[in-house]
C-alpha cells in the first residue's frame, strides 16, 4: 500500500516545520490544509467500532518526534476526560465533534472549562500544555460517523497519558492503536 499523496506531503510539512521554531502554529496550517480536502484517506482507516472510538496510527516518526493518527468516532461516541503531556493539533476530515476542556488535577471530579466547542470539516485547534490539554471529545453528530486526524508531539499511542473519572481521582492510562493488518502505519517503507 503506498502513502497517499496528501498524507506524504502532510509529513514533509511536519518534519520541515519540527526543523524551525515554533512548529505546533505552522503544524496547525499543514493540517488545515490536509482536512480541507476528505479524498485522501483510505476506507480501511476510516471504520468505526460498534461500541468505542477507534485510532488508527497513519505514520509514527522514526525519531520519535511526533505521530499522525485518525480518530473514528462513532455515533454517540465519546472519550473520558483525559490529558495528552504533549503540544497536538486536531483537524476535522468528516463529520464533526465536540471538545470540551476541563480542569483536572486528580484530587476532586473534573471542572469543565467554559462551554464547549464543536468542529466542523476543515477547521482545527491546538491543544497541549500550554493551549490545554484535559478535555473531553465526542462525536457531535447523533446518526453518524466522524473523523478527525491528530498530530502529536510524540507516538501518542505508545504514551504514558492520564483519565481523569467523573467522580474523581487519577488513572494512567497508555492508548494504542487499533491498526490490524489491512491497516499497517504508512512510513518510508510504503513510499
Amino acid at each position: 500500500m503506498s502513502v497517499p499523496e496528501a498524507l506524504a506531503a502532510f509529513i514533509a510539512a511536519v518534519q520541515t516545520a519540527l526543523a524551525g521554531p515554533a512548529p505546533q502554529p505552522r503544524i496547525g496550517e499543514a493540517l488545515a490544509r490536509l482536512v480541507a480536502h476528505d479524498d485522501w484517506l483510505p476506507p480501511a482507516y476510516a471504520q468505526p467500532h460498534p461500541d468505542h472510538y477507534q485510532q488508527y496510527l497513519l505514520h509514527a516518526d522514526p525519531a520519535g518526534r511526533f505521530s499522525i493518527v485518525s480518530f473514528v468516532w462513532g455515533p454517540g461516541q465519546q472519550t473520558p476526560v483525559h490529558d495528552h503531556g504533549v503540544w497536538g493539533v486536531v483537524g476535522m476530515l468528516r463529520g464533526a465533534e465536540t471538545s470540551q476542556f476541563h480542569a483536572a488535577d486528580g484530587s476532586a471530579p473534573p471542572r469543565a472549562l467554559g462551554k464547549p466547542h464543536r468542529l466542523q470539516p476543515g477547521q482545527i485547534e491546538l491543544i497541549g500544555p500550554e493551549q490545554g490539554d484535559i478535555h473531553r471529545v465526542a462525536n457531535a453528530l447523533p446518526d453518524a460517523v466522524s473523523i478527525s486526524i491528530h498530530v502529536y508531539g510524540t507516538d501518542i499511542g505508545r504514551h504514558k497519558r492520564h483519565v481523569y473519572p467523573d467522580a474523581g481521582g487519577v488513572k494512567p492510562f497508555i492508548s494504542g492503536y487499533a491498526n490490524g493488518p489491512e491497516t499497517p502505519e504508512f512510513s518510508a517503507a510504503f513510499t
